[in-house]
């Protein structure tokens, strides 16, 4: 039993020698333009899904769905890619145009609220209230069937 646990020992210490050199050698690149490997995407997406299960709302959105709601959160949830967020890899995500309607909402509010670490997207919690963030997750919920008035506030946005 002592052989095993002193092998269970090395090998973790093995490894976390073996990453240490990894790692300080400069072989995972920590360039914003380069592609991450399949590990870091794995525990990025690991960890956002196991985030948003603990921590985003799970209740209805407090905003109403109107017209007028829906045409805020066109206004205020349409801004487009900076020159910045051009220039990361990976880009940060465009949420009006990377199809979230099928997401939860609570799920929305919270990426707006939060942001998503590695990403590129910001946090929104400091500048937006929460209304304004649930109005925005109430329009990217609706967005592909929105009302004439809040279609027209998008066209004239994408526009």
């Amino acid at each position: 039993m002592r052989g095993f646990l002193l092998g269970v020992l090395a090998t973790i210490v093995a490894t976390a020698v073996c990453s240490y050199i990894v790692l300080s050698s400069g072989l995972v690149p920590a360039n914003a333009d380069a592609e991450p490997g399949w590990l870091e995407i794995w525990a990025a997406d690991t960890s956002l899904e196991a985030t948003l299960d603990r921590e985003a709302p799970k209740g209805a959105n407090p905003v109403a769905l109107t017209d007028d709601n829906l045409v805020a959160g066109v206004e205020q949830g349409s801004a487009s890619a900076s020159p910045v967020a051009k220039g990361l890899y990976p880009q940060p995500p465009q949420l009006a145009t990377d199809g979230v309607e099928d997401d939860p909402e609570g799920f929305s509010f919270w990426r707006i609220k939060h942001g998503i670490r590695w990403t590129g997207m910001p946090s929104w919690g400091n500048t937006l209230t929460d209304e304004q963030i649930w109005t925005i997750a109430l329009f990217l919920k609706h967005m592909n069937k929105l009302p004439s008035a809040g279609e027209q506030a998008w066209q004239k946005v994408r526009n």
